[in-house]
């Protein structure tokens, strides 16, 4: 029961952050300089007069007192209508959607390289604390969280696209070797982070009673390592996790746009530079649902995983 509670509580706090968001986002767009129409007419190449002007903006409503505007666009937003793109001439869900796969095809392969990287360097680094190779792996974690990812980007571009001729510089098709070097970019900066995160959590988890209790039963390091101490240690690493993977499917338009990616980020950029403020909106709101859904699960998942938390909501 106290379960049902939370989630209830949780998507009517979702539903209020939505509200404020969709508000905030249209009165900027609202206020923004500029005149939409006239951007609309400058993509597609045309000089309308001021008479076409003006029939468009009442075509599109854009006339209309602002909370007339406003309450429109979220009738709409509820029935799955966000508008047209002012630029492109599509629907702004259609165009959304269709962005969706390649992002979440990154953010995962992301986030798969990432951890395959960042848990052993952080378990090494952990057991062999205050040593040559602790050093080692920290000083490289602290090189990568300080490199910027338009650096490496472009860095990985030329060497390995250009110099070594392994991947392809721009491909057409949407295969797994254009996803190779965006995702790498995107996983290196964040397994610097993480594997500190281990690390730390491992050595605090290496203090604990428990750890001395399970050695002086007999067991192995490996076992303790593994079965114990991992368990315990990766734990407090999922809010991270959620909170990165809310990121990459919110878009990383630096690198999308380097290696020409097709994804949410490099589609925010075109909409921002051709003034497309539906588009803008649209995006905008996929952003904030996005994040709150994801913390919504890890929230769940984290009560799920910790037996303490669990028993808490069980009592």
């Amino acid at each position: 029961m106290q379960m049902k509670r939370k989630i209830g509580y949780r998507l009517a706090h979702i539903f209020l952050v939505l509200l404020g968001v969709s508000f905030l986002s249209f009165l900027l767009m609202y206020v923004s300089p500029g005149d939409p129409v006239r951007a609309m007419y400058a993509v597609s190449g045309s000089i309308p007069s001021e008479e076409i002007l003006e029939q468009t903006r009442e075509e599109l409503g854009l006339n209309d007192p602002f909370f007339v505007q406003y309450g429109r666009w979220v009738s709409n937003c509820l029935r799955g209508d966000f508008g047209t793109s002012y630029s492109k001439g599509e629907a702004v869900s259609v165009l959304l959607s269709e962005r969706v796969l390649p992002t979440i095809q990154l953010a995962l392969l992301s986030l798969v390289i990432m951890v395959v990287l960042a848990v052993p360097i952080g378990v090494c680094s952990a057991l062999r604390q205050n040593t040559i190779l602790d050093y080692i792996l920290r000083g490289t974690t602290f090189i990568s969280i300080s490199m910027p990812n338009f650096w490496v980007g472009l860095l990985l571009l030329y060497v390995v696209a250009m110099k070594l001729g392994w991947l392809p510089v721009v491909s057409n098709q949407m295969n797994f070797q254009r996803l190779i070097l965006p995702a790498v970019t995107l996983a290196i900066a964040m397994a610097g982070k993480y594997a500190r995160q281990v690390r730390a959590a491992i050595l605090e988890e290496l203090r604990q009673d428990y750890v001395a209790g399970a050695r002086a039963r007999g067991l192995s390091e490996r076992c303790v390592l593994w079965c114990h101490v991992l368990p315990n240690a990766v734990l407090p690493l999922i809010t991270m996790l959620g909170l990165s993977l809310g990121s990459l499917l919110g878009g990383t338009a630096v690198v999308e746009v380097i290696f020409s990616y097709p994804a949410l980020g490099s589609l925010a950029i075109s909409a921002i530079t051709s003034r497309d403020y539906p588009l803008i909106q649209g995006y905008v709101l996929w952003i904030a649902l996005i994040y709150m859904a994801v913390n919504l699960v890890v929230d769940l998942s984290y009560n799920r995983l910790d037996p303490r938390l669990r028993k808490e909501l069980q009592a």
